[in-house]
């Protein structure tokens, strides 16, 4: 797992953001699912910032890009990039984030800076986790478990102490 999720980390953002695009389309033909331009568009909105949108958010961008200003324009393509892994809902937000792993089966756990409201995505084993340990004793099986944790992120931390 990487210790800095991305999120937090200095990194070319352009190259992310373009690379992500690419591979979203390219597994998206691959499935034989159609990356239209106002999906295309949404998960490049997610990814243009490390910190989860709502749907409003996204739809008003949209709309600033011509794609429409009602609400089920921003729904319906923050709907197909959560179905297929290309995006998740932050719960607590109740706001959306671009996958920073898409293609692969993972569960994420966010990461929320309180201060700069930065979200990064780490991964997680919930096969070897606490909670699916307590789950196997009780005789429960967890369909889908969302981990979220707020807290003050490095960079705020390290800005804080200057």
């Amino acid at each position: 797992m990487d210790p800095n999720p991305i999120g937090f980390h200095k990194h070319d953002h352009s190259h992310c953001v373009a690379d992500a695009v690419a591979e979203a389309d390219r597994s998206c033909r691959e499935a034989g699912l159609q990356l239209t331009p106002v999906r295309k568009r949404t998960l490049e909105i997610l990814l243009e910032e490390h910190r989860a949108l709502g749907a409003y958010d996204v739809l008003a961008r949209l709309a600033e890009d011509g794609f429409g200003s009602q609400p089920p324009v921003a729904y319906r393509a923050l709907d197909f990039l959560t179905k297929h892994g290309l995006a998740h809902k932050v719960e607590r937000l109740n706001a959306f984030i671009a996958c920073a792993h898409p293609g692969d089966i993972h569960t994420p756990a966010f990461l929320i800076c309180t201060s700069c409201n930065a979200v990064a995505e780490a991964e997680t084993d919930p096969s070897h986790s606490l909670l699916s340990q307590i789950a196997e004793t009780t005789g429960f099986h967890i369909s889908k478990a969302v981990l979220e944790a707020e807290g003050t992120c490095p960079n705020c931390i390290t800005d804080a102490a200057k």
